[in-house]
């Protein structure tokens, strides 16, 4: 079961009104919240209409129906957005449900821990295929919708390991996120003019399903605590710092930010030199 969603820190009424908002990965890996999930429901309290995508049908419904409980609307929708079938597809559902596009976050993501030489290219090309050219797909297919209607807001979820070298062994996962900011920053600079907007929500060490789901066999409690050490304030981020700042780069408040590679760490980055 997963817990009962806390309330927004601060007042979001209004901020998304009436605005579409595709959601990828909208679900999570186990209990819990993770970032599309607790991004889905605080994008509804904004007002948004949310198209909930996940590759999971269960775990698409489960956020739906939070987002129902609490009097939002949410249509789910099953797919791989790693597939141009499975974007084609859910670009067109979510046109036919709602009409248009306003929001799209992209959410999805997987990490294999492997260097470069224990990096198996089949590793690589699933890293890449999942966390980058999912991206490019769902990008190139709503920007001809969003400058059709006069804008939109494209937010990308990508992490600290695309920054500087973290010794995680992350090796395909930090190119991939990499490329994931370029491809932001190079869709922001092309669409600039037509009002579309490009920006990402640079994450860092967060307390999210996603962490255990990849470790099995460790004890989450000590995970936990050894993720917590290594961050400057004392303890990892949730799913809820990540919604937020995908919320404002998503809504009016930040009409005048593209480009932007929005830095969600808590000074993690910082021990490790990074520059944006």
């Amino acid at each position: 079961m997963t817990a009962p969603a806390p309330e927004a820190r601060g007042d979001v009424t209004g901020r998304l009104h009436d605005r579409v908002a595709i959601v990828t990965g909208a679900g999570s890996l186990g209990p819990g919240w993770g970032n599309g999930k607790a991004a889905s429901v605080l994008f509804a309290r904004a007002g948004a209409r949310v198209f909930a995508v996940d590759r999971r049908a269960d775990a698409a419904e489960q956020t739906a129906g939070i987002v129902r409980a609490e009097g939002g609307e949410c249509e789910p929708f099953t797919a791989d957005v790693s597939r141009p079938d499975g974007v084609a597809a859910l670009v067109e559902a979510c046109l036919r449900r709602y009409g248009r596009v306003d929001v799209l976050l992209n959410n999805v993501g997987v990490g294999v821990v492997a260097g470069i030489e224990d990096t198996e290219p089949r590793h690589w090309d699933l890293v890449h295929r999942i966390n980058l050219t999912s991206a490019y797909l769902t990008t190139r297919a709503v920007v001809p919708h969003m400058r059709e209607q006069g804008g939109g807001a494209i937010v990308n979820v990508s992490s600290v390991a695309s920054l500087g070298a973290t010794g995680d062994r992350l090796t395909a996962y930090g190119v991939s996120k990499a490329g994931l900011n370029h491809l932001t920053r190079a869709v922001a600079a092309e669409h600039a003019a037509t009002g579309v907007r490009c920006n990402a929500v640079v994450v860092g060490l967060v307390d999210t399903p996603t962490v255990y789901a990849g470790q099995p066999d460790a004890d989450p409690a000590v995970l936990r605590a050894r993720r917590a050490r290594r961050c400057p304030t004392g303890a990892m981020g949730d799913a809820w710092d990540v919604a937020h700042a995908a919320l404002f780069l998503a809504s009016e408040e930040a009409r005048y930010v593209t480009g932007a590679l929005l830095v969600v760490d808590g000074g993690l980055s910082l021990r490790f030199g990074a520059a944006v």
